[in-house]
């Protein structure tokens, strides 16, 4: 453990997702507590200006690396490049978003440096001088608590919004590495992205979700959950009947098949509770459902359940808390 905990930076055309940060407040805590240093590891072209910026948020050291080879993420290079700074540096703890590209390149660079990896991890803490994984197992209807003693280093991926960032802390400088690691054979050519762009936050890191199943009855009824996620600013997602149906994209679906989202507040909207849902939002901070069948599952996890037809409901709810807010 004395060598301390690495995060990896992701981030996109210069732009860090929020899950870094989150990451890197709470390894603060933990290297202030067992010893050891936090660092992140940058990777990418042209990101070295984005580097100073991690020491206000608790980071001791930045490794960069900057190659115009890195320009896009592949697997194949940046799994190359990560794994070579591990081997040199050989720090304890490597943590990853569980994100689409954390999950992909975690189980990469594991095999790489021959090592396990936990995923899906939501909280994370010293007990006995260990470091100690809580995970989701069985579709989120169990945690089991894990201690990795003898794994060198310790992997994990860390589930968005289950970790609060910290205030950044303004002048704290981290001590900036530069590595010229070369990324190797990239088998993959990147030879266009084809971006989504939408005005509400990302789906695994907002805050505030607003989801919609089969009650909808249609696409149209997604329309009214639109309404309601402009007033809160929430990000839109949706059960898989509703993707399955036509009437939603599936990069919105919250589920086991699609993704699992971690919100202060997440409210369901016409969705049963099927255990395959409940997987992908359990662990959201405030549930609130609002069904018309008083036995639906989904209240069985409610913090607050409304029974009730969500057409009536929501237009009413929609005009509270534009009151509320305005106040």
């Amino acid at each position: 453990m004395a060598k301390g905990i690495w995060v990896f930076v992701e981030q996109r055309d210069g732009k860090v997702r929020k899950v870094t940060y989150e990451m890197l407040s709470e390894g603060r805590k933990l290297v202030d507590n067992f010893g050891g240093e936090l660092a992140a590891v940058l990777i990418g072209s042209n990101v070295s200006d984005l580097a100073a910026s991690f020491g206000e948020y608790g980071a001791d050291k930045v490794y960069v690396v900057d190659r115009p080879e890195l320009a896009s993420y592949t697997t194949d290079g940046y799994a190359s490049v990560l794994a070579d700074l591990v081997k040199k540096y050989e720090p304890a703890v490597v943590l990853l978003g569980c994100t689409l590209g954390g999950r992909d390149l975690s189980a990469m660079v594991a095999q790489k440096v021959s090592t396990g990896l936990l995923t899906d991890c939501t909280d994370m803490y010293l007990e006995d001088g260990n470091l100690v994984f809580v995970r989701p197992i069985y579709a989120g209807k169990a945690l089991t608590k894990v201690c990795c003693q003898n794994a060198s280093p310790i992997m994990a991926t860390i589930r968005p919004n289950v970790f609060a960032v910290s205030e950044p802390q303004a002048g704290r400088t981290a001590e900036v590495i530069k590595e010229d690691l070369a990324p190797g054979d990239i088998r993959q050519i990147i030879k266009e992205v084809v971006m989504q762009i939408s005005t509400r936050p990302e789906l695994t890191e907002a805050n505030v979700v607003v989801s919609g199943g089969r009650g909808l009855k249609g696409p149209e009824g997604f329309a009214l959950l639109e309404q309601l996620a402009d007033v809160l600013g929430a990000a839109i997602g949706a059960s898989r009947a509703a993707v399955d149906a036509g009437w939603i994209p599936h990069s919105l679906q919250v589920g086991q098949t699609g993704k699992t989202v971690s919100p202060v507040l997440y409210i369901a909207c016409g969705i049963s509770g099927a255990i395959q849902h409940l997987a992908g939002m359990s662990s959201s901070k405030c549930i609130v459902a609002i069904n018309k069948d008083p036995e639906a599952n989904i209240f069985k996890v409610a913090d607050y359940g409304i029974v009730g037809d969500l057409f009536d409901v929501v237009p009413i709810l929609i005009e509270e808390l534009k009151k509320v807010l305005a106040s």
